[in-house]
């Protein structure tokens, strides 16, 4: 269980956007919401200003929910002002934004902050934007691979979303066709697909249905990337929630896969949930 969860916010819309979802996950959680912002080297007053705002803001509307909140505002590199913070305070989860343009160019990994940020000693869930009008989900995408590391955690934080929102789970699988040798496409029945589900994927609908959560399964042969996008937005889900490794993201930054052709093209707000307690 998460108990203490961190959000980073800076002058950008984006951030306060990721600690809103940060802050209904306390609330669902029970847990403590910490907000911080860091004035780094060379940022202009006005801009450090907005910050305090936007962290006052959600100090405020949490306290509102009866979330037990505080708010910190440090000065010097993030990463590192956040490393102490989540060593200092036994943070369980980060909340932060990614950047338009960590998404949109190649970024070297060192120069990243999301990168940095995924380096820290706890779980990080990075947000990435695109839909300042859909941020009380009520239908969430969760598409799963056929090897999932870290199934309970990733399944107690969609768990706890979907509480925070009532919202309804749509799980997603894309699948490889399946072939004949000489005789081409196997073509198979919606049933059949999900006879096939991974155990990974089995093991995680148990977990999930654990939490009581109300959810629909889809198994579709195709593409992952262009699948979940597809999915999304044929189906007007209002946010996808993905699982990715460390090495997933850096995957990402240097040349992409899966990850980087949802961010790319997503049509509403995605969370990339990096487990890590």
């Amino acid at each position: 269980m998460y108990r203490t969860i961190l959000a980073a916010v800076n002058e950008n819309v984006n951030s306060e956007v990721a600690a809103r979802y940060a802050k209904h996950l306390a609330h669902a959680a029970g847990a403590k919401l910490v907000i911080c912002s860091v004035r780094e080297p060379g940022q202009p007053e006005h801009a450090f200003e907005l910050a305090r705002e936007a962290a006052h803001r959600i100090q405020h509307s949490a306290r509102e929910l009866g979330v037990e909140t505080a708010c910190l505002f440090e000065a010097g590199d993030a990463a590192e002002r956040l490393r102490s913070i989540v060593t200092a305070r036994g943070v369980d989860l980060l909340f932060a934004a990614m950047r338009r343009r960590e998404v949109k160019k190649r970024i070297l990994p060192g120069k990243s902050a999301s990168t940095r940020f995924l380096r820290l000693p706890c779980s990080v869930a990075l947000v990435r934007v695109v839909h300042m009008g859909r941020i009380f989900p009520r239908d969430v995408l969760v598409p799963l691979k056929e090897h999932i590391e870290h199934i309970p955690e990733r399944a107690e934080f969609i768990a706890l979303l979907a509480k925070a929102f009532e919202a309804t789970v749509h799980l997603f699988h894309a699948t490889r066709p399946l072939t004949r040798f000489f005789h081409g496409e196997m073509h198979l029945t919606p049933f059949e697909w999900e006879a096939r589900i991974p155990p990974d994927i089995a093991r995680f609908v148990g977990h999930l249905e654990g939490y009581g959560v109300g959810h629909e399964k889809r198994v579709l042969p195709g593409s992952a990337g262009k699948s979940i996008t597809i999915e999304a937005s044929s189906r007007r889900r209002d946010l996808i929630i993905m699982g990715a490794s460390e090495r997933g993201f850096l995957n990402f930054l240097l040349g992409g896969d899966t990850v980087k052709e949802v961010l790319l093209e997503t049509p509403c707000n995605v969370i990339v949930l990096k487990p890590g307690r």
